[in-house]
């Protein structure tokens, strides 16, 4: 099973973390609002394609939380107050 986010849980408004294609296999990871989804389907293996608002494009690697900019990826999920 994949660790990377699905579909439903990136939202148009998301600050997430993703790698372009030029950075492929470099392990960078570029950081931005999702302005699109382009991928279809609920999971892909490489991770959920998406235009951020800035125009570049790349697949999802990790959800970032706007309010306190806790990294949620892989199964973690982090609540207030615990």
């Amino acid at each position: 099973m994949s660790d990377l986010p699905t579909n439903d849980q990136i939202k148009i408004g998301s600050k997430v973390a993703i790698e372009t294609k030029e950075d492929q296999g470099t392990g960078k990871l570029t950081e931005g609002i999702v302005k699109a989804k382009l991928t279809s389907s609920k999971t892909h293996p490489h991770g959920i394609k998406v235009e951020l608002e800035d125009g570049q494009v790349g697949r999802v690697k990790q959800l970032l939380d706007i309010g306190n900019k806790t990294k949620i990826s892989k199964s973690e999920t982090f609540e207030d107050g615990i």
